[in-house]
């Protein structure tokens, strides 16, 4: 069985700007589920991607509000190359930078507060 690990981000307080994330993979890897949550009812929007392509993974959405996660896995993966009915997890290649944004209050609507970002994936 391929190792399952995470990658955390928490930021606390209210946000007054967007965030950029990056994180670069150690080894090959596919992501197969992400949670993103505010501790306040905002308008917050994430997208995740690589260094090259900003929203190759998961394009805008909006996270949860009041902590209660909004959650992202292989039906909500970008996918422009598998099968309609087969479940699709990004490949994620040693050193690839994983570029995670946050729109801090989407369109001009409530800022977030203390953000977590979770990634899920698998070795391999």
């Amino acid at each position: 069985m391929q190792r399952v690990f995470t990658v955390s981000f928490h930021i606390p307080g209210t946000l007054s700007a967007n965030l950029s994330i990056k994180w670069t993979a150690p080894f090959d890897c596919q992501l197969i589920h992400v949670s993103a949550v505010a501790s306040n009812d905002s308008d917050a929007l994430i997208t995740i991607g690589d260094s090259t392509d900003a929203d190759e993974y998961v394009v805008s959405s909006v996270i949860g509000d009041s902590g209660v996660p909004a959650e992202f896995d292989h039906d909500d993966f970008v996918d422009t190359s598998a099968v309609a009915h087969a479940r699709y997890y990004p490949r994620i290649v040693d050193g690839t930078i994983v570029a995670i944004a946050l729109d801090y209050d989407g369109a001009s609507g409530t800022a977030s507060a203390d953000v977590t970002i979770v990634l899920t994936l698998t070795e391999g």
